[in-house]
């Protein structure tokens, strides 16, 4: 059976909400603790190619507050060494279905996260 992938933090309130959300959808997924298993760059990069390097940054965490000024110039390649190097500068969560990623964060309507998320069309 095909599972969501949910890449995040335990301690993550947007990752609980998320998972809570999945489950009250009934929507099976496996959780990936990014601090305990980060994710290799090559899978890094196939995210930013799915959802752009912008909208998977951290942007309220310290480990992207403690960037320089020349963050705001980087490049995707750059940002992709960075979240290889520190997966605390990835939006949380990520969600990866059928080896490709289809959402990061949790802020989206409900309408959307169904079409991202679901296995079946609704």
């Amino acid at each position: 059976m095909k599972l969501i992938s949910v890449y995040g933090i335990p301690n993550c309130g947007t990752c609980k909400k998320a998972m809570q959300w999945l489950e009250d959808n009934d929507i099976k997924y496996e959780f990936i603790n990014t601090k305990e298993n980060k994710p290799t760059k090559a899978m890094i990069t196939d995210w930013v190619k799915s959802l752009g390097s912008k909208s998977m940054r951290n942007t309220s965490g310290m480990s992207y507050r403690a960037l320089g000024e020349e963050k705001k110039t980087w490049s995707d390649e750059q940002w992709i060494e960075a979240f290889s190097e520190d997966a605390m500068l990835l939006k949380r969560p990520l969600f990866v279905k059928d080896g490709e990623a289809v959402l990061v964060g949790f802020r989206a309507n409900d309408a959307v996260k169904r079409e991202k998320l679901s296995w079946t069309s609704t």
